[in-house]
Order: structure tokens, then sequence, then C-alpha cells
């Protein structure tokens, strides 16, 4: 049975934002770790994943939201697991992230006007990580901020990367 792994970004989703809606609605979505209210530090974070995705043999699919994003590059170069594949939304720029391609099928979604990262970089991230780029149009950073709370586009998203490749 495919696990959906949550993994949060820099700071803890507001209450409305999708990621907290999705693990709501659906069971089998867990977060990796649980949304921190420490600050975010990339070594704490990666152990945080490791020890959620090594606690079972199932096969499980990464949605990471921002920094969760980072957190999903610098696990994938340090650690192996039955991960088949992730959706990235909206990556930020800036932090030091690995820029090897992903041993693992992934979508990168990247805004148009997203606040923290130039459409230009996530594209070239999508690229470095062997990732499919989704254009999500100007979506801000895809968070409460921005108005999406439900985000149906991206469930669609994650169902396409839970299906056979």
């Amino acid at each position: 049975m495919t696990r959906f792994l949550l993994v949060p970004g820099r700071g803890v989703p507001f209450p409305n934002h999708w990621s907290r809606q999705w693990a709501r609605a659906h069971r089998d979505y867990r977060w990796a770790p649980e949304p921190p209210g420490a600050p975010y530090v990339a070594e704490d974070r990666v152990a945080a994943l490791q020890a959620v995705v090594s606690a079972s043999t199932d096969p499980a699919v990464l949605i990471a939201h921002s920094a969760g994003c980072v957190t999903v590059a610098w696990w994938a170069q340090q650690f192996t697991g039955p991960v088949t594949a992730a959706l990235l939304v909206t990556p930020p720029q800036g932090p030091p992230v690995p820029r090897q391609p992903l041993p693992f099928r992934s979508i990168v979604v990247v805004s148009r006007d997203d606040p923290h990262c130039s459409f230009p970089y996530g594209e070239q991230l999508a690229r470095d990580w062997g990732g499919e780029l989704v254009d999500a149009g100007p979506v801000g950073h895809l968070d409460s901020s921005s108005g999406f709370g439900p985000w149906p586009a991206g469930e669609k998203l994650v169902a396409r990367l839970a299906g056979p490749a």
C-alpha cells in the first residue's frame, strides 16, 4: 500500500493550507515530520524524514512544499528507501540545495510570481532534479497567503505520481 508523506516547509502551515486540508481529508497521508515550531534546520528535517521513510518498506510518495522540497533533495542525496515519487511544490530560492537528479519520479510545481523563487530558478531546479515542470501560473507561493486552501489540481498531480510510471 502506498504511503503519502507530507514534508512541511519552513514554518507551520495554517489550518486552511492545502497540505493541512489533505492531511485531514486523507487517512493515508502522514506528516514527515510533523510541522515543527522550531526554526528550519536542514539536517534535523532530513533525519526526521528518514525516520518516517525507513519505518516501513511500503512505497512512499513525498509531497513537499517550499523548504520541504529542499529537505527532499538533501534526503535523496544521503539515503535510499521505498520512495517512488515526489510532488515538489514551489521550492524556495536561496538555501543551498543539491542539484543532482532525484532517484525517483518527480513533478516540480513552479509559480510565475512566487515571492520566494523566480520562475527561471524553479524551472532550472526541475531540469536539474530530472522532474516534470508544472507551470502553475501566477499563484504566489501556493500557500494560504496566496489564497490556496483547497488545491484540487495538486491532488490530481499526486494521483498521477501514485499511478504506474
